[in-house]
């Protein structure tokens, strides 16, 4: 890799997009967010919502934007696993001193034990559990994707109250507090739940996850629903370190929102991110 000016570090979900300019030593210069930006939308859209939020930071800095060649760039973005968009992706490349291109798990995972050997149980809009092992090996659990796979994901948690609320629409169930936000939430009407389900992908199923969280203080099915979770992801820690000899960290914007419905014995084995997966893809230019 040439001497560049800055690096970047990116970290592209199904919802969101974040990134983080670095010096060269690491220590950051600016971040900014933006909307999703995972390979599942195409890599001319990806590469268009990366290089937005990228020159919103550097606009946000107050740095004047440096050429693309004065720059080394890290991603971990969902979608790698299919590997012809990946190589889509790659194809399509500005001309960057350097880009490095991981699953956004794997992103996760550096950061959150600073490249040491750990495990992470990331949850966002989707899931996965990734560990890496002292001799430098890696594996996954989990990542499979919706709507087979994601246990524990904001994804799985929506997708599970849409069907509540559809039970209750049809008289199969009785209404909650959870079905009454979410058919709020949708439009208020069987009709309107009918033409949101329609459009429904993974990203809009994990718009009701907060839904879920709100209401499970009064609500026994949404209670059931992320305690059920907490155990889901308390499998894919297990999976991946029986064990129980490595670190693990609860990772993604789910994570640390369902801390309260995490066994206890997956709490007590918890740890604190050392950071998360923009800074991991940071430590992916330097692997």
């Amino acid at each position: 890799m040439q001497n560049p000016k800055y690096l970047i570090g990116v970290d592209g979900g199904g919802t969101g997009t974040r990134v983080i300019v670095a010096a060269p030593d690491l220590a950051p210069v600016a971040h900014a967010e933006g909307p999703g930006s995972s390979l599942a939308i195409g890599t001319e859209q990806s590469w268009q919502v990366i290089r937005q939020v990228t020159a919103e930071a550097f606009r946000q800095a107050r740095i004047p934007r440096p050429e693309d060649g004065q720059c080394a760039i890290g991603l971990g973005l969902a979608g790698v696993h299919n590997k012809v968009w990946a190589q889509q992706f790659l194809n399509a490349a500005p001309a960057y001193a350097a880009v490095k291109l991981a699953t956004d798990g794997y992103t996760t995972l550096l950061g959150a034990h600073d490249g040491q050997p750990g495990v992470i149980v990331a949850l966002g809009t989707g899931s996965i559990g990734e560990a890496l092992y002292p001799d430098g090996s890696h594996r996954e659990v989990g990542g499979w994707g919706y709507p087979s796979g994601d246990e524990a994901s904001g994804a799985w948690l929506g997708q599970r109250a849409a069907q509540l609320t559809q039970m209750a629409l049809d008289g199969r169930r009785s209404h909650s507090p959870l079905s009454r936000a979410v058919l709020h939430d949708v439009g208020g009407s069987w009709q309107e739940m009918m033409n949101w389900h329609s459009q429904a992908t993974p990203a809009r199923f994990a718009q009701l996850a907060p839904l879920v969280l709100e209401a499970a203080r009064k609500d026994p099915e949404a209670d059931a629903l992320l305690r059920q979770a907490g155990e889901d992801a308390w499998a894919i820690a297990r999976a991946l370190d029986p064990e129980e000899t490595l670190p693990v960290a609860l990772c993604g914007g789910l994570g640390k929102a369902l801390q309260d419905w995490l066994p206890p014995g997956f709490r007590r084995r918890l740890v604190t991110p050392l950071g998360d997966s923009t800074q991991g893809a940071l430590l992916l230019l330097k692997r």
